[in-house]
């Protein structure tokens, strides 16, 4: 405890939380999710065996254009369904024109899927399990007084939580393709690391849906910025998480406000589209993956610049407030 560099600040921060052992669960839940996600891909490739008596995506892929057509030309179907639709088909139907698998079967079609889906949710809830805490934990174990007397600037402490819990946020990305490779390869095999999958999809709320910039990336390469869109995403919520936990002494409390965003989030982005200037919200701009899937954001004028500068601003204001207050403050 004793180490004033930075190195042996980020030691000593990295030292509590192992000690805690919550990074050991968030592992385990990684590996019971992606257990169960994995069970389900397996079940679902069985049950179309079943009804199609083949895996033969290209007709697999015929089927879902013709489904996506009969829905369309239902009469009921509301505006926002009908433009999801829309773009779904013409995405669809530009894969199977240019021979290219969406879904080639293997570990990491998986992964790009999870990161897909569990980009808004899942990540986030699993760096708040590890890092909510990261001060308010010093005032239930009662340990601040003893932290703030030592010989060190009130910065270098919190800069030094701060740069740890980046630290666990690249742990908490390579965890999860580790793990999701490892398990969803044993059902799903390891190969596809250079399937091509195209990019640079591009659709607007209004429905309107181009091609000009769409091209071919290998799989590995999609994945590549795949985890770094994630890495972003998980890291705002981290500094966020370090901002309510220097604000709030109780880390329940912490941990309800960051699990109310997290939910906000979900629930705006339903209703986004009414109430457009909600795209200047944090949560809103969670979903950084949809871009390079070339799905509709929720909102007109919503870019992938867009969100990365958005996600940038928050997470400078929140340094700010929870600098300025842990080092002008009374901690005690």
């Amino acid at each position: 405890m004793s180490n004033p560099n930075m190195i042996g600040l980020i030691h000593n921060e990295v030292m509590k939380i192992a000690s805690k052992k919550r990074f050991a669960v968030v592992i385990a839940i990684l590996i019971i999710l992606v257990s169960m996600f994995t069970y389900a891909q397996y079940r679902e490739i069985q049950e179309k065996i079943e009804k199609q008596g083949t895996l033969d995506w290209r007709v697999e892929l015929q089927q879902e254009i013709v489904d996506r057509q009969n829905r369309l030309a239902s009469s009921g179907i509301q505006d926002e369904a009908r433009q999801f639709l829309e773009l779904d088909l013409k995405q669809k139907q530009y894969y199977l024109d240019n021979n290219i698998n969406p879904n080639y079967p293997g570990a990491p079609t998986f992964i790009r899927i999870f990161f897909s889906e569990g980009l808004t949710l899942v990540l986030p809830l699993l760096i708040i399990i590890i890092m909510a805490d990261v001060v308010s934990g010093e005032y239930n174990d009662g340990t601040i007084k003893t932290l703030l007397s030592r010989p060190i600037k009130r910065w270098k402490i919190l800069m030094a939580k701060w740069l740890t819990v980046l630290l666990y946020t690249s742990m908490l990305i390579a965890a999860t393709v580790i793990v999701c490779y490892g398990i969803s390869g044993i059902v799903l095999g390891y190969d596809g690391w250079t399937a091509p999958i195209l990019t640079g999809f591009q659709a607007s709320p209004s429905g309107e849906f181009s091609t000009t910039y769409i091209h071919t990336l290998p799989m590995w390469e999609y994945l590549l910025m795949s985890s770094g869109l994630a890495w972003v995403v998980t890291a705002t919520v981290a500094t966020i998480s370090l901002m309510i936990s220097v604000l709030v002494k109780n880390t329940a409390t912490g941990i309800g406000a960051m699990m109310a965003v997290l939910i906000a989030g979900t629930l705006l982005s339903t209703v986004g589209s009414s109430w457009t200037s909600s795209k200047y919200l944090v949560n809103l701009n969670f979903d950084l993956i949809n871009y390079l899937e070339g799905q509709a954001p929720p909102i007109e004028g919503m870019s992938l610049p867009f969100s990365l500068t958005v996600l940038g601003v928050w997470t400078v204001a929140c340094l700010i407030i929870a600098f300025w207050n842990f080092t002008q403050k009374d901690m005690y």
